[in-house]
């Protein structure tokens, strides 16, 4: 049985992170970045593409417990066998030099031999390196890459099968650490890290990081650890934040709707500064918005969907043929080609990013009006041209209705901030006039009156999840008819036993809109918007059911992908996505934002 996507724990230290599955194996390891080639491929592949196994000998099925140390990302996981009981701690200490794999095998109760299986698979699992002894240590050499891996106390290692083995049987009490260290292959070794030291860091560090959130509200445990993957998402280095840790986690099982997400995405900036401001995470909002001022810097016509994790433009998307991808969902992809498309909400997405943090007081920089006055000099120009839209499809332009709408975002931002602050300058009436523009066309030609609703773009019968956003922008209020058209709409057309799609794939209007084959499941991040539109009509307590499902979808350590399968009751999509959990905590606050300590 391959393993479920809900069957993965994380770990990591803020330049990547690992996934640890429920029987003990770390499958997937991308060093020394998120978006770096993965040693441990398991994933999208087989054992042979590399992975990391510490269990009980002869132990071949799941664990029997598994849980984060309260409120941090070091995660225990526990086997009871007829011999005795072990713990598995794994971590990843936050780096000073190089990124070590720290795991330490505990014994609990008896005697229990445990068995450390370490196949090093290079490049996505297709590069098997020469590995060697040097002062004790396993050493694996191949191309830049280079794995130093030791034990504490000194257990024997041995090769078989182009893996590394190790055998021991640890008591009550007694404990063994391994440390996996990565560096460049022409550096030095790098200082070693002491385990046990690591560990107790690494919880006082992510406790102590985890008392700074203001939230006291309901669900607060669900909200905490949405935070806590939101920041192991982060690329410390830089302030960004990866979509998610993952590359070609499908939306369909056996599908091909299996892209790269480890990298950022501007369309999430205005929720996710949301999410961080109004829980006391000032600074990472202001990482987030700097990398954000950083990124975007340049010709406003070359504004992009997405950059990598310190900006880079650059995702060239390929396809790796010797994975087999997950459970046998090929192809899959490296990059992503939807850098290069058209997508004009994403002018509105940073507009509004800006202005939110203007709003709540994060420090000013010099050039940011002037780069909100230049991205809207474009935006007169160009925001009647059709785009490929929020969700990136691949089956042509269009004139889609939520691009429009986020188009007159960023104008009401302009000019909502020149009305607050006299010292702006700009051009307020033309500024005015473009978005009293944008608002009349879309009223006009994004709105089905017959149907009482939004569509998902101009001439279309077609509906989209984003139209959900419209009363949260503020484009028409709450109580418009046509929002509440719209809700019920999006609600019965889209909805997927009580959650929400994306939109149809199934070509209504005669066309299939993103060109792909195949579905795709219910969009957690949609399905929670859904809660935030039903609040805001006057049907909490809908909402709050609503709400109440989805955390309950999340697996047994509080991680949620992109999709669900609500028929197979499975996660599909990458994993763990950052999009749900912002989504999440932004629910939260809209539902239970009163209970907020001061």
């Amino acid at each position: 049985m391959h393993p479920r996507i809900e069957d993965y724990a994380l770990i990591g230290d803020e330049q990547t992170v690992a996934l640890v599955g429920m029987d003990g194996s770390v499958d997937w390891l991308c060093l020394p970045r998120f978006d770096s080639g993965a040693c441990f491929a398991r994933l999208l592949g087989d054992e042979e593409n590399g992975h990391w196994r510490i269990a009980p000998k002869g132990v071949k099925g799941h664990c029997t417990r598994r849980a984060y140390r309260p409120d941090t990302l070091v995660l225990d996981t526990e086997w009871e066998t007829a011999e005795g009981a072990i713990r598995v701690t794994d971590l990843m200490p936050q780096r000073e030099a190089a990124p070590d794999v720290v795991r330490i095998v505990e014994g609990l109760r008896g005697r229990v031999t445990v068995r450390s299986t370490l196949r090093l698979r290079f490049d996505y699992g297709s590069i098997v390196p020469w590995m060697r002894r040097v002062d004790g240590h396993r050493v694996a050499v191949a191309g830049p890459d280079a794995a130093w891996l030791r034990s504490e106390p000194p257990v024997r290692t041995w090769g078989q099968d182009f893996s590394t083995l190790s055998e021991f049987t640890v008591g009550p009490g007694e404990r063994v650490a391994f440390v996996l260290t990565w560096h460049p292959s022409h550096h030095t070794r790098p200082p070693l890290c002491d385990p046990f030291e690591a560990l107790e860091t690494s919880v006082a560090g992510w406790q102590a990081w985890s008392a700074r959130c203001r939230y006291r509200g309901p669900y607060r445990d669900a909200v905490l650890r949405s935070l806590i993957t939101l920041k192991a998402l982060t690329y410390a280095p830089t302030g960004g934040i990866a979509a998610a840790a993952t590359t070609s986690l499908p939306e369909e099982l056996g599908g091909v709707r299996n892209w790269d997400y480890r990298y950022c995405w501007l369309r999430d900036s205005t929720l996710t500064l949301n999410a961080l401001l109004a829980v006391g995470y000032q600074e990472e909002a202001e990482a987030w918005r700097d990398w954000l001022l950083r990124a975007v810097a340049g010709d406003p016509a070359e504004l992009q969907i997405m950059y990598g994790l310190a900006g880079e433009r650059r995702l060239p998307e390929y396809e790796v043929p010797w994975l087999a991808g997950f459970a046998g969902s090929a192809p899959v992809r490296i990059g992503n080609g939807a850098v290069k498309q058209r997508q004009l909400d994403v002018y509105g997405e940073v507009l509004d990013s800006l202005s939110l943090a203007r709003r709540s007081g994060l420090p000013s920089k010099p050039h940011m009006w002037s780069l909100q006055a230049l991205l809207l000099k474009f935006l007169r120009t160009e925001w009647h041209k059709p785009d490929e839209g929020l969700w990136e499809v691949r089956g042509g332009q269009r004139h889609f209705v939520h691009s429009k709408v986020m188009v007159w975002v960023a104008a009401d931002r302009a000019v909502r901030g020149m009305e607050d602050d006299p010292s702006l300058h700009g051009d307020l009436a033309g500024w005015r006039a473009l978005r009293d523009e944008v608002h009349a066309e879309v009223c006009a030609k994004g709105y089905d009156p017959d149907r009482n609703t939004f569509t998902q773009y101009y001439g279309s019968r077609e509906l989209d999840a984003a139209l959900l956003l419209i009363p949260r922008v503020g484009f028409l209020p709450p109580d418009d008819p046509r929002v509440i058209g719209t809700v019920d709409a999006v609600r019965e057309e889209l909805g997927h036993s009580g959650l929400v799609r994306r939109y149809s794939t199934e070509g209504g209007d005669g066309a299939v809109v993103d060109g792909l084959p195949g579905d795709e499941g219910a969009f957690l991040a949609c399905s929670f918007w859904l809660a935030d539109a039903l609040h805001m009509t006057g049907r909490t307590q809908e909402a709050r059911d609503l709400f109440d499902r989805l955390v309950g979808l999340a697996n047994d350590v509080g991680l949620l992908a992109e999709e669900y399968d609500p028929v197979a009751g499975r996660h599909l999509g990458n994993f763990p996505q950052a999009f749900s959990h912002i989504g999440l905590v932004n629910t939260a606050l809209a539902l239970f934002g009163g209970a907020q300590a001061p």
